[in-house]
């Protein structure tokens, strides 16, 4: 059954939605970790790196905190997956300067690429809100398989710039960014709680059930669902 919505904008989860969780715990990960303890050293004076450390330092208590306690905590939230803010600006840190060597190449499913040229080029906006930082998206959508595709994209929405994704003043507050009234905003996840909280904030939401991801046996609650993105239909509002 194809899902239809008349909407303006479409605002995109990543990790199991347009991208395999599989390659960001198995290549992301690991490539984030080996190389933490050299950030930590050599690039505390950066801006975002310092920001990112003292936020680690107040998370866990301990505002005298040395690079290896740091580095430690990161490695904790790592192997937790949770979703801490300055791990996210870290890793997005190095992610950004991997895909830029060439070290790394993004990931997407085949029949995602196709729908968002397809959704784009009908007039509908497309915004990305992941855990990961805005740094890391947008190296994420530069270096792709097909290339470049960062122009398909309109915003980029993270813990910080927004909030977390599973509280719907987040959604509300990227509605006001976006000048986009929540009944004319579609989200799609593979998370319930975040379905819940774009749904919660007034939006459309849709839940991506694909086989092998960590939330497909728990599925989308009552929230309407999608094994593919060629199964949603998007056309632009005309209001």
């Amino acid at each position: 059954m194809t899902l239809r919505y008349t909407v303006d904008a479409v605002v995109l989860d990543i990790e199991g939605t347009t991208s395999a969780t599989g390659f960001v715990v198995d290549v992301l990960y690991p490539y984030a970790r080996s190389r933490f303890a050299a950030l930590l050293s050599e690039r505390s004076g950066d801006p975002e790196v310092a920001r990112a450390v003292a936020q680690v330092r107040e998370a866990i208590g301990e505002p005298e905190a040395d690079a290896v306690r740091v580095e430690k905590a990161l490695n904790t939230w790592l192997d937790e997956d949770r979703k801490a803010t300055p791990l996210k600006t870290l890793q997005g840190v190095i992610w950004a300067e991997g895909f830029a060597r060439g070290d790394l190449v993004s990931h997407f499913y085949d029949d995602v690429v196709p729908e968002l040229r397809s959704w784009h080029s009908s007039g509908v906006r497309l915004c990305i809100y992941s855990s990961g930082s805005v740094a890391a998206q947008r190296a994420w959508f530069t270096h792709s398989p097909e290339g470049d595709l960062t122009s398909l994209l309109s915003g980029l929405y993270d813990t910080e710039n927004a909030g977390p994704k599973q509280e719907a003043e987040s959604y509300r507050r990227i509605s006001g960014s976006t000048g986009v009234e929540p009944a004319k905003l579609l989200f799609l996840s593979d998370r319930p709680g975040e379905l819940d909280a774009a749904r919660a904030a007034g939006w459309h939401a849709v839940g991506i059930r694909r086989p092998g991801e960590p939330y497909f046996e728990q599925g989308v609650g009552d929230h309407a669902a999608a094994g593919t993105f060629d199964e949603i239909t998007v056309s632009r509002s005309t209001s």
